[in-house]
């Protein structure tokens, strides 16, 4: 994945509405239709990394007694805008708004991201 560094935002800038632990359908590509979920996010080039889904092979040489060489499968990232957050209510694919609900025990005003088909809000994965 060659990168380079005016391709990336500012971390500060960079924001997606679909983070680690999302479970998401894939809209282009080999694995078109086949579900998954998120295993890692990355904001600042807008991409995602879904578990078991967009595998390529990758021929590794061997670096001295650490490492063994051979091939191995690695998820691949894929862009933001060829994967679809699946609602965790209708259970349907579906785009995303934000809207400030209070939330937590103080009952302060927060962002909450809403399913735009049921309009109820999504279940975040990551906090417990």
């Amino acid at each position: 994945m060659a990168t380079h560094l005016k391709d990336k935002k500012p971390l500060h800038l960079a924001k997606m509405n679909i983070k680690k632990g999302d479970k998401v359908r894939i809209l282009t590509g080999k694995d078109r239709g086949k579900d998954g979920t998120v295993s890692r996010a990355l904001p600042q080039t807008n991409k995602v990394i879904v578990e078991g889904l967009n595998v390529v092979k990758k021929h590794i040489r061997p670096q001295g007694q650490t490492r063994q060489g051979g091939v191995i499968e690695k998820a691949m990232p894929l862009h933001v805008s060829n994967v679809m957050l699946i609602c965790t209510e209708c259970g349907e694919q579906t785009r995303v708004s934000i809207e400030r609900r209070p939330l937590g025990a103080d009952q302060k005003e927060r962002p909450v991201r809403i399913c735009k088909k049921c309009h109820k809000a999504i279940a975040d994965n990551t906090r417990s």
